[in-house]
């Protein structure tokens, strides 16, 4: 037994999919996308399979995304108190789903559908069960989070992917974003505590506008967007390319009406500015004490999202 348990790598259970040039590689703590390459290139930020997951690389966030401010929200009229996960700035942060270890149902050489309960506890006193669906075909990685109140009660929710996305060679300030959101959420600089929405296009906020595409250059984002310009099957695109021409490209569909981007400052230069954070959310930062497009679930009422990351060739 003592050898079986040495041997299972930190990050979980590990799962391989393969399917028209592209290879995803997915651990079970968090159900998180470990790597995703396209004929050997990686599309986000991997880590290792035997790494504690750096900065929720890949993983699942539920059933909150981003912050609640100081871990407190009263819902149904009952305040609750959230563990502080975030301590720098004091909040609780990106829910309680990904350090789960997620058992996998069904499982092809391009599929794996995995399942995990995020069980009532102190601050979330709900008990809500998540299935994540990934598929690999010709138009990339689609993920597909199903969530179930498998509670007594109603319950808040939200939910979000958090892939760190790679252009190619070098790092972020070098590649071109495009970006297709009318509307920022301006944030407090210390905390990132929510504060109102307003139009990219206002003259101090240019620097965030990236509905035309161009160069990140050295700018700082750790944003939420909205607004977002959809084609005609509803989907908004966010892309991420290098000088010539490749990259890589996430879309999602209506359910998700805000993303977080961020860029990934740090103060360790092997991993500062290596990826861009790029969070399609089904609702916004802080929703638990917002209200702002926040599901309320019902018991054995199912909430979802979905998201497709491709190569850009």
């Amino acid at each position: 037994m003592g050898n079986s348990i040495s041997l299972r790598p930190l990050s979980g259970t590990q799962f391989v999919l393969e399917a028209h040039g592209y290879t995803a590689s997915i651990a079970s703590i968090g159900a998180s996308l470990r790597s995703l390459r396209y004929h050997g290139r990686n599309l986000i930020v991997p880590f290792d399979a035997n790494q504690v997951r750096p900065f929720f690389r890949g993983a699942i966030l539920a059933p909150w995304p981003n912050r609640v401010v100081d871990g407190r929200y009263t819902f149904d009229g009952i305040e609750q108190q959230l563990s502080i996960t975030e301590p720098s700035r004091g909040h609780a942060l990106h829910g309680l789903a990904s350090w789960l270890d997620f058992a996998a149902v069904r499982q092809t050489s391009n599929r794996l559908v995995l399942e995990a309960t995020v069980e009532a506890q102190p601050g979330y006193p709900h008990r809500v069960t998540l299935e994540v669906d990934f598929a690999l075909d010709g138009e990339g990685l689609r993920t597909k989070v199903t969530a179930v109140n498998s509670g007594p009660k109603a319950a808040p929710f939200g939910v979000a992917p958090h892939p760190y996305l790679v252009a190619g060679a070098g790092r972020i300030n070098d590649w071109t974003l495009e970006l297709p959101a009318r509307k920022i959420l301006t944030v407090t600089p210390d905390r990132l505590i929510p504060l109102r929405l307003r139009d990219v296009d206002d003259s101090d906020l240019a620097a965030f506008d990236f509905r035309t595409p161009r160069t990140i250059d050295n700018t700082f984002i750790d944003h939420a967007f909205t607004g977002l310009d959809r084609d005609y099957e509803g989907n908004a695109t966010v892309r991420v390319t290098t000088n010539g021409g490749s990259g890589v490209a996430l879309s999602w569909d209506s359910e998700c009406p805000w993303v977080q981007v961020h860029t990934a400052d740090q103060t360790a230069p092997l991993t500062d500015r290596i990826g861009l954070a790029v969070e399609p959310m089904t609702c916004p930062p802080d929703a638990f004490n917002s209200g702002i497009d926040l599901n309320v679930l019902q018991p054995a009422d199912p909430a979802r999202a979905s998201w497709t990351i491709r190569a850009i060739d």
